[in-house]
């Protein structure tokens, strides 16, 4: 195993050869408060990219080592990943497509009905949209119509597992406000003054990963980032969180379909 580096402006991007395939990975350099850890991470995303976080004034080849100490975790995620990717295919919105609801899986039919509004409705293992005519707006109908039935059910499922887990997180104060918006990269997050951003495919997820999802965040209500603490806090309350992060990890790329 040997390293390549390059860099293109100000956006630093490497790849190191793990048996005889260079994979490449992007830094991204964060402040380093003299208070907190001096700590690299790396993550390796369904959709196959590698990014390290690094602090600000981290020597490139501590970057590299700490790649390096991990490369064959990199590559075997990023194999499982690749799997998953071979079987992903972007939805048509035809009937006879798999849909995700709370970790099952749902056929879609579409239907035509003149004498009907447009609607989704869930039936006999079917995720059915119903449209009053077809027409050259078919595709584009049922998709609008889906994604609005997703955010829909994802702001009532949200709100009601946000109510359970309430109680558990015994730091927070009140209850935190939450939006639902579609994200890329991330299944939530946490702004600075504890408010919460759900992505609605996550409603595709079980609920243990939902709840896993929003117990993450409540705890950056605490710790703001990724330390100890925080991972500590989060095992308090979840002790079985890595099987369901791995579970969610697993499924990523299938329920961020569109």
């Amino acid at each position: 195993m040997t390293s390549v580096n390059s860099k293109e402006g100000s956006k630093e991007e490497y790849s190191f050869v793990y048996g005889d395939e260079a994979v490449p990975y992007e830094v991204v350099r964060k402040p380093h408060l003299e208070a907190k850890k001096r700590k690299i991470t790396i993550k390796v995303h369904p959709n196959c990219e590698v990014v390290v976080t690094s602090p600000e004034d981290a020597e490139r080849e501590n970057i590299h080592q700490a790649v390096m100490k991990r490369a064959k975790w990199i590559y075997e995620a990023l194999k499982e990943f690749r799997g998953h990717l071979e079987y992903v295919q972007p939805k048509q919105y035809v009937s006879g497509e798999m849909q995700f609801y709370l970790g099952r899986r749902y056929v879609l039919k579409i239907v035509e009905d003149k004498e009907a509004l447009p609607s989704v409705k869930m039936t006999r293992g079917k995720l059915l949209v119903t449209l009053t005519r077809f027409n050259d707006n078919k595709t584009a109908m049922v998709r609008a119509l889906v994604r609005n039935w997703y955010k829909i059910q994802a702001e009532r499922i949200f709100h009601e597992r946000l109510s359970e887990l309430l109680p558990q997180a015994t730091w927070v104060d009140g209850i935190p406000s939450f939006r639902v918006l579609p994200m890329s990269k991330q299944w939530g997050s946490c702004s600075a003054k504890g408010n919460l951003m759900l992505n609605p495919h996550l409603i595709k997820a079980p609920k243990e990963c939902i709840d896993y999802v929003i117990l993450h965040e409540l705890c950056h209500i605490a710790e703001h980032n990724h330390s100890e603490r925080f991972w500590r806090l989060l095992t308090s309350v979840m002790p079985h969180w890595k099987e369901v992060k791995s579970k969610l990890d697993g499924m990523a790329e299938l329920y961020l379909n569109e």
